[in-house]
């Protein structure tokens, strides 16, 4: 969500900072589209990074010897974290 959110920063920050030309006496919308962008492009790349920390997953492999049989068991997990809100 935080990606699309980042690119429609950007998206309505070049357009008043390039399609529109309109002069506002209070406000210069060329400043604004330029902050907005750089906004959208900071919230698309942390968008990227959480996602990519989300899906991270932990595995550990362990041996042991069985004290019954004598043999020796390898055993692997897989274990993905909870995600993060």
């Amino acid at each position: 969500m935080s990606i699309g959110f980042g690119i429609l920063l950007v998206a309505v920050g070049a357009v008043l900072s390039y399609a529109l030309n309109v002069t506002v006496d209070w406000i210069d919308l060329d400043l604004v589209g330029m902050i907005l962008m750089i906004a959208g492009a900071v919230v698309t790349i942390l968008g990227i990074v959480f996602a990519v920390r989300r899906r991270r997953s932990v595995s550990a492999t362990r041996a042991v010897a069985d004290p019954v049989a004598g043999e020796r068991v390898t055993r692997t997990e897989d274990r993905v974290p909870p995600p993060e809100v």
